[in-house]
């Protein structure tokens, strides 16, 4: 990423030569404009670098400017002080933003806050267009790298690369060595609250940097849809170094993004490239059961039972599929029809050893309608949990649930605030 214009006393030169002008005199952006607006494209044009390109914009707009890429990274920032810098950055009073674009690609964002009269708005037009252009030419060849390492990435994970030596060429021309050893961390971030701008952008960035701050080499890539999910290739020798870096990103990772959960999961070492699909598919596994069980860590050596899984999800995730139809599936369906808890009564009654009481009090309800409940359990999916076949088909039900990263129905019980993810309320459903 390119360096923040951060260095040294910043802009105390033009700073300082504003503040000896006359009052009467009109700020920069507006007497002189087209003076300043040269020397904005005279800078572009030389290849001067984007901090020498923020303060030609900075005098062009008669304020601070800081340039943000569109992973929400900081590019270069034109300020008087620190203090100044900070206002810039945290969108303080004041601060004025507009998106740099491209065609109709957002590349970036300028923030500005003026040192006194506001910018025209024409200038501030002209301005972010050629920032915008600037932007996306310093920033193209990165962000090619990026595409390129994510389509990588992509394809060993879905087995659409499998000869060794393809992959390890490959790894090697995009900056990584997986011929050593190499493994795969899935990282998820899924927000609290409604959140501006490219953020699932941002997550990439931030696990990327984080990734490669532990160790030479990590690709990857970002799925579509909510959560933002990262899956990344990284060079480890063995399984404790792979671990350093996945602990690394959780850090890292909820540092960066405030309001969001994280979770990170991965995957054993592998030896032989040809089996980094393998460990994708282990990562996939763990942060499906972390999600589920909520951990905020997780590797796949941890996940118990659930490793008998990993075939059938590898090989034949359809089978999986149906054996998870045939058991949660119809009360799945019913507790979202109705709102009723039956997923959630299984998965305590199964916890407590089948101990009706105990299930009930971790419910906050009855013994009688947890009785009831399992009843219906039993008619809808013809598997009677008190039976020790029931409890073990159920069980694996709710694994396979897991395994598959199938959500569960959310009654009022687990509703986001609950106290432990339970509240109290009425002993009849």
């Amino acid at each position: 990423m390119p360096a923040r214009g951060a260095g040294g006393p910043p802009e105390a030169h033009y700073d300082s030569g504003v503040s000896s002008k006359p009052a009467s005199r009109k700020p920069p952006a507006k007497e002189g404009g087209e003076a300043t607006l040269e020397a904005l494209s005279g800078a572009i044009e030389s290849g001067a670098g984007l901090p020498a390109v923020a303060r030609a914009a900075a005098k062009a707009l008669g304020a601070s400017v800081a340039l943000i890429d569109r992973s929400s990274a900081v590019l270069a920032v034109a300020a008087s002080s620190a203090a100044e810098e900070s206002k810039l950055l945290s969108e303080g009073d004041g601060v004025e933003a507009a998106e740099l674009r491209v065609a109709d690609a957002v590349v970036g964002e300028l923030r500005y806050r003026a040192r006194s009269e506001a910018p025209a708005p024409a200038v501030t037009r002209m301005v972010s267009t050629l920032l915008a252009l600037e932007v996306e030419r310093a920033r193209a060849p990165e962000w090619a790298s990026d595409e390129a390492a994510s389509a990588f990435v992509r394809a060993v994970l879905a087995r659409q690369v499998t000869d060794r030596g393809d992959i390890v060429a490959r790894a090697a021309e995009l900056g990584t060595d997986v011929g050593s050893g190499a493994g795969v961390v899935v990282a998820r971030a899924t927000p609290h609250s409604a959140q501006s701008g490219d953020w699932r952008a941002r997550v990439l960035t931030v696990a990327l940097r984080a990734l490669r701050s532990v160790g030479a080499g990590a690709l990857g890539t970002l799925g579509e849809g909510e959560p933002a999910e990262v899956a990344t290739i990284v060079s480890a020798a063995d399984d404790a170094q792979l671990e350093r870096a996945a602990q690394r990103l959780e850090r890292e990772l909820s540092a960066a993004l405030t309001g969001f959960a994280v979770i990170v999961a991965w995957s054993r070492c592998a030896l032989d490239p040809v089996d980094l699909y393998r460990a994708g598919k282990e990562a996939l596994l763990a942060a499906n059961v972390a999600e589920a069980e909520g951990h905020a860590l997780l590797a796949f050596e941890d996940t118990g039972a659930y490793r008998l899984l990993l075939p059938a999800m590898s090989e034949d995730p359809g089978e999986l599929e149906r054996f998870y139809e045939e058991t949660l599936a119809p009360l799945v369906a019913y507790d979202d029809q109705y709102e009723t808890e039956l997923v959630a009564t299984v998965e305590a009654y199964l916890e407590n050893d089948g101990n009706v009481a105990q299930t009930a009090s971790r419910l906050f309800t009855h013994r009688h309608t947890i009785r009831y409940r399992l009843e219906r359990v039993r008619e809808l999916g013809g598997h009677d949990i008190t039976s020790s076949e029931g409890r073990e088909k159920l069980s694996l039900g709710l694994k396979a649930m897991r395994v598959l990263g199938i959500a569960p129905p959310r009654g009022p019980a687990t509703e986001p605030g609950a106290e432990a993810g339970q509240v109290p309320r009425p002993s009849d459903d």
